[in-house]
Order: C-alpha cells, then structure tokens, then sequence
C-alpha cells in the first residue's frame, strides 16, 4: 500500500493545480483577444511562471511592485499590448489573487493585490505607450516614402496611402497646410465618428477641443517654419455625437520634390479605452467593487486631511464596526446571502449618516468604518451608536429569508488633531476587539490608558514566538498537596517568560498571551514534552497540565498527547489533563470528545475553573473526571457565615463526591484558608503556602 501524502505535499499540490487553472484562464482570455504567435500550452506556460511570480512578489515585505513592470515586458513581447489585453489580465489576476491559497496569510491582502494590478496598469500603460510610438513612426515613415517615391503623383501616392493606412488601427490623415482634410483611413473616421465625405468637409482643428485649438494651430506653425521635424502630444477631439475621445497625436511635414512644404501627415492613436480603464482601475484602488464605498486607503488618506480640518472645538469622531456573527449567515445561506447583506449594509450606514459630513468605508470582509466631522448638531457617541444598530437589525429578505446584522463597534471620539492617522485605526481596532470580547452588539469607548494596556499586551503576544525561540519561555512546576496531611501528591508543569523588560511573567499571563497569538497549538505540546521528559523518572508523582480552550477543541489534541506518551514513556495514568468548564459546556463537542477520548486511553482528566453551577455538574455527572479544579475566584473568596455562596461551597465538594472524583482548590494562601477548605471536603491544594 502506498503511504499517505503529508499535509505540506497536499498543500503544494493544490497551490500547483489553482496557479495552473488560473493560467489556463489566463491563457485562454489572452489567446482569444489577441494574436500571439505561440501555441496555447506555450501560452499557458509562459502566464504560469508569471503568476508564480506575482506570488511571490505579494508575499514579499514590502509588496515587490518590480514584478509588475517584468511580467508586462513579457506580455507586450508576446503581442499582448492593447487595452483588451489589459482588461483580461486585470479582471483574471484581480479575482484569482485574491482567492489564492498561497496567499491567503498575507496580510492586507486586498490592499497589496490593489497596489499590484496598478503598478502593472501604470507599466501596461507606458509599454502601449511605447508600442504606438514606434508603430506611428513606422506608418509615417512608410508614408513619406510613399509620397515622396511618388513625387506626389496623385494616384499612384494614394495606392501608397491606401496600403499603408488601411492596415493600421491607428487613425491617419493628411491635411493641407490650413489644416483641412485631404485623405483620412477608416480607423480615424471610427474615432471621431464621421465618415470620409463628412471629413472632406472639415477642418483638423473643427475636431479639436475649443480649449485646445490654440495650442494645437502653434504646434503645427512650428512644423511649417521649421522649428521642429515633429510633435506628440495629448489632445482631445469632439466627436460628431458630442462624447470627447481622448487621443495622441503625432503630426511631420511633407515636402514636394522641390522641398517645398505641402501637407500634414498626422497619426492620431485613441487612448480613451485605455484612459476610461486607467479611471477605472485608479476607482478600484481606492474603492471597495462590492459596496462601491472607499476601502481602507482612500479612508486612511481622507482622515488625514479631515483631523487638519475638523473644527477644534467639535473635533471628529471614528466608529470601528464589525459584523456580529456574519460567518453564520454566509456559513448557513451562502456567500451570495453575505454579499448582499454587505451591500445593504453599506446603503443603511450610508442612510444613518446622511444628514452628517461623514464618510463611511468597507475595510475587509464584515468590517466597516466611518468618520465624522463633528458639527453642533451631530448626535452624540451612544445616540449615534444606537441609531447604527437599530437600522441594521431590521431585516433584509434576500431569497425570502430575513437576515439581519448588528455590530460591535469600537468608539475614538476627538482624538488629537496631530494623531497619525495609522495609530488612530490602530486604536480604533484595539477598541473594537475590546467591545467584541463582551459579546454581541457591543460597543466601547477609547480610552488612552486601556489603549496602553492594550498595545503592550499585543506587544507581548506578538514578541512571544521569538521569546520561544530564543530561550525565554521555560517551564516551571508547581505542588500540589493533599489537605489531610499536607503531603505532595502531584506536580503542575506551569509557563514561565522571563522578559527582559516586564520580569517574570506567571502562567496565567503567558497561556492567555499565547491563546491570544494563536501561538497555544505550537507551544502548548512543547510543554508537555518538556514536563514528561523530566517527570518520566519519578514513578510515584502524577503529572498536572491544564489546557487553554483553543487547546481543549484542538482536533490534533488526543494524538499529540498519545505521541507525546510514547516518545517520553509517560504512563497515561500518570498524567492529568484539565480542560476549562466553559470550553467543555460552550464548544460543538470537540472539547468533550477529547476528554473522553483521553480517559479511554487512560489518562486523568480534570474539570478546571469549576464554579458548581448546574452545568458544572452535568459535567462532573457526563464526563469521566478525575478531579475538578475550583475557579481561583471562587477560591480567593472570604467565606462569610450564614452566606448563601459560603453554604454552596461546603455543599461542592460533597456533590462532586458523590460522582466519584476529587476536588482541588488553587490559591491557597494561608493555614487559615487550607483548614477551611479542608473541612469543606477539598481533597488537594496549591498555592503559595505550598509553593
């Protein structure tokens, strides 16, 4: 039987066969818009390379944007040098980036794929550029040698012109010294919309923009005196149904045989595709294509300006939303569902503010902003607040299902004008976790010193993993006592981080750092490691390490602890493994199955942060426990006489009792404390009067 692929080699698998199915889209789109002289698996392979390197370049730190400029060398090189060229690439790189696995751990993802498509809209451009220029001087050249062969020989120059100017897509004409038309190709007709009999009429300088006239009439007196051999410029001509087209026109002069000068021959290249999709594509980068609203750096640029200006004495106020369980309703009715609901609420936010000078933005998936300029008559914080959650509560029926969205909103009202708009959103995001953590429609106000708190504590979370790495983080181990006769009857492997600028941080600190930084998963098995490893001696001693709930729902969590056991010879009763009460009542049953996975293959399990309550004990009754573990705040509590949760811990440790498993209690600080709990039926103890 051959053996399984590991997850790296699937994972390679699947980033191959998306970069291949966006290059075969790519390919496709390109070979049915354009003439390229290669084979279409020639093509493919070619535009393949070329997404692996726009990978690559977005994973860069900053974006490597000089990609941009190589790729479009190379699809100019294969004739794919029009604007029908350039939609293809953007509307296929635009989506496929976006969705790429490879790249979906990049941060601001959208952001660095915006900046991405318009570098290579910018080099798309300049290469056109290039590739007209080169083209008109090959026609012009091709007809000066065709009038001057000719001696101006009438038929036998307008054969030459014939065949030369009907095979360009440029718009050429030739035009007396006036500026009147005398020959004109089809393809000029088509830009200016007027037909050849209707040009006969006409002067060059009819069709040009009144503002520009002028200017046009000097460039071409400079021609006729001499001054220059030829001109370029940028110009704008009126089309017969009164549209602009926005167009390059590069004119010489042609001479008799005598060198006498005769006519104008004038290229003019259209450039209002290729203009309306560089507006287009500038839209894009700094607005949000599902909602229509401004995206993060179009906000980010505004706010600047809007804390210059705000009036000092009403200041400006940003709102941080995000959508309260809107995976569910993606996750439940479907992406589309999410999409529309996105665009509604886009329009709602939008109705709340639109007696304001406000602007409101899309950032990312469910994640809005808005900023206000305050005024006199602007509601205050908690009106506005509400105001947002009550519109968007009301229902939207999309597909006849009535979906709604509240949101949890962080809250900076007048920050300082000289604030830097990036620490602002930084703040304001701060906030928002804050509100998002007490739950569903919340919100929260920025304050500067919880702000502090805040950004040493992402601080810490961040700096974790290389604290790991370079020694920091180490394991300590804690007693835990029988309160009957004081003797050590287990150890607790704890975390320790020995900071270079906070000291000592306990394990409490480094398990919630860690749970906040994702790093739990990576470090949470090292730990177990490390502890086994030395207690795998001690025959007699059980070993204790209580998980985080990321940990506890961990689906990998039974085999790497039966890993761990094998690697260690750790006999499985010896070890005791807790998991929280909540992650045990509150998860989809991943957290019990581990448990109960864990007893069957013998090791002890613990019910940690026990508070007694009635789905504590449907634990203690449905779970294999070996012991629960109280909750520190329910330990550190004065037991008072006569009081009703004085009478429900003497009552605990009876109860769990008589299902059969042990209590321990933490934080045991003195005898006092100690002989209490011991005669409230308490098994074990830890805390600094043991440590």
């Amino acid at each position: 039987m051959s053996p399984l692929p590991d997850d790296s080699s699937v994972a390679d698998n699947d980033t191959i066969r998306e970069q291949d199915k966006l290059a075969r889209k790519w390919a496709y789109l390109m070979c049915h818009n354009a003439y390229i002289p290669l084979s279409q698996p020639e093509v493919e392979e070619r535009l393949r390379d070329m997404v692996t390197r726009l990978v690559t370049a977005l994973r860069a730190e900053p974006v490597d944007t000089s990609a941009a400029t190589e790729i479009t060398e190379q699809l100019v090189a294969m004739n794919c040098a029009d604007s029908v060229c350039l939609r293809c690439t953007v509307q296929v790189l635009g989506r496929g980036l976006l969705k790429s696995r490879r790249l979906r751990d990049v941060d601001r993802l959208a952001d660095k794929v915006v900046s991405m498509i318009a570098a290579i809209s910018a080099s798309y451009a300049e290469s056109i550029r290039k590739t007209v220029f080169r083209q008109q001087e090959e026609v012009e050249q091709a007809l000066v040698m065709a009038v001057r062969d000719a001696r101006w020989n009438l038929k036998v120059s307008e054969a030459r012109f014939d065949e030369v100017a009907t095979c360009s897509s440029s718009g050429i004409v030739i035009t007396d010294l006036t500026g009147r038309f005398i020959r004109a190709n089809h393809s000029f007709g088509q830009i200016v919309d007027y037909t050849t009999a209707e040009l006969a009429k006409l002067s060059l300088f009819d069709l040009v923009h009144p503002d520009e006239a002028p200017y046009l009439r000097e460039s071409y007196q400079a021609l006729l005196d001499g001054e220059n051999e030829r001109f370029r410029r940028g110009q704008r001509l009126v089309r017969q149904d009164g549209e602009l087209a926005r167009v390059s026109v590069t004119a010489t002069l042609l001479r008799d045989g005598d060198d006498q000068p005769r006519h104008f021959v004038t290229v003019v290249e259209d450039g209002t595709e290729l203009k309306l999709l560089q507006n287009e594509l500038s839209r894009q980068a700094l607005h949000d294509v599902l909602t229509g609203l401004p995206n993060r750096q179009f906000f980010t640029t505004h706010l600047e300006s809007v804390l210059r200006r705000a009036d000092p004495a009403y200041g400006v106020t940003l709102y941080h939303l995000d959508l309260d369980a809107f995976s569910l309703i993606t996750g439940g009715l479907g992406r589309r569902t999410g999409d529309l609901l996105l665009i509604a609420v886009a329009e709602r936010l939008k109705a709340v503010l639109a007696g304001e000078k406000a602007m409101v933005a899309r950032f990312d998936g469910d994640e809005f902003a808005i900023v206000v300029e305050n005024s006199p008559s602007t509601p205050d914080v908690l009106s506005m607040v509400v105001s947002i959650n009550e519109e968007l509560s009301e229902p939207v029926y999309i597909d006849d299902n009535g979906v709604a969205a509240t949101a949890s909103i962080g809250v900076v009202d007048r920050p300082p004008r000289n604030m830097d708009p990036a620490e602002l959103l930084r703040a304001s995001d701060m906030t928002l976790r804050r509100a998002k953590s007490n739950g569903r429609r919340q919100w929260e106000l920025f304050h500067p010193e919880q702000h502090e708190r805040d950004r040493r504590t992402f601080g810490l979370a961040a700096a974790m993993p290389g604290a790991w790495e370079n020694g920091e983080l180490s394991v300590d181990y804690r007693p835990i006592v029988r309160l009957s006769d004081k003797e050590v009857v287990g150890t607790e492997a704890v975390l320790r981080w020995d900071h270079p600028e906070y000291g000592l941080l306990d394990d409490e600190r480094c398990l919630a750092l860690a749970e906040e930084s994702g790093l739990i998963l990576a470090l949470g098995p090292w730990l177990l490691r490390t502890a086994c490893q030395r207690m795998r001696w001690d025959k007699t001693v059980p070993l204790s390490v209580n998980l985080t709930a990321q940990q506890s729902s961990d689906g990998d969590l039974v085999g790497e602890i039966a890993a761990v056991l094998r690697e260690t010879g750790m006999p499985p009763e010896r070890l005791w493994i807790g998991m929280p009460v909540k992650t045990l009542l509150a998860d989809k049953g991943e957290a019990m199955d581990n448990m109960k996975l864990l007893a069957d293959n013998g090791v002890q399990t613990v019910a940690v942060d026990f508070g007694g309550t009635s789905g504590d004990m449907v634990c203690v009754e449905d779970l294999p426990l070996r012991a629960v573990r109280i909750a520190p705040w329910l330990t550190a509590r004065e037991p008072v006489s006569g009081s009703p949760v004085t009478h429900s811990l003497l009552d605990m440790s009876s109860l769990v009792h008589l299902s059969g498993a042990q209590v321990i209690v933490d934080g045991v600080y003195s005898e006092e404390r100690a002989r209490w709990w011991r005669n409230a039926g308490a098994d074990f103890a830890q805390g600094a009067l043991f440590s």
